[in-house]
């Protein structure tokens, strides 16, 4: 069976609300997103200025999407990727590293210099980043406080 990847566009957005949800329910994220709020972050990330995103379909079914938005750094443009969710029935067949290559592809025609992720320091995401050629940076760190 064959997969097109495409760029992700409005007419996908309620899929990817249930994709997104069905996948960030389960381990290792064990998120409680409800509709509106997985909505919410999808329409926002659609909205936002220089988005890109592009979505893995086989048979018309979404089986995942990658997405995020460019910014202006000193070191030229830089890309945020804010979203890679992939079904759980797709996962470790190649459709995240295929939707990040696709990615990869554009942005150096866009001319953006560099990707930058946030993702859980263990298990299998870091691992997948890692294979895919990301590194950590030694000099950043994420801060939080909650409110």
């Amino acid at each position: 069976m064959e997969e097109i990847v495409a760029p992700m566009t409005f007419e996908h957005l309620q899929e990817c609300i249930e994709l997104y949800i069905r996948v960030f329910h389960r381990e290792p994220w064990n998120e409680n997103w409800t509709y509106e709020a997985a909505r919410e972050r999808l329409t926002d990330l659609l909205h936002t200025p220089k988005f890109i995103g592009f979505v893995c379909k086989q048979r018309e079914a979404i089986l995942g999407f990658i997405a995020g938005h460019s910014k202006a750094s000193d070191q030229g443009m830089a890309f945020y990727l804010a979203e890679l969710c992939i079904d759980q029935k797709a996962q470790g067949k190649g459709y995240g590293s295929q939707l990040l290559r696709v990615l990869e592809e554009e942005l150096q025609k866009q001319h953006v210099r560099s990707i930058y992720l946030l993702t859980s320091a263990y298990g299998a995401a870091a691992a997948f980043y890692r294979k895919n050629g990301y590194t950590v940076r030694a000099d950043r760190i994420v801060m939080k406080k909650s409110l």
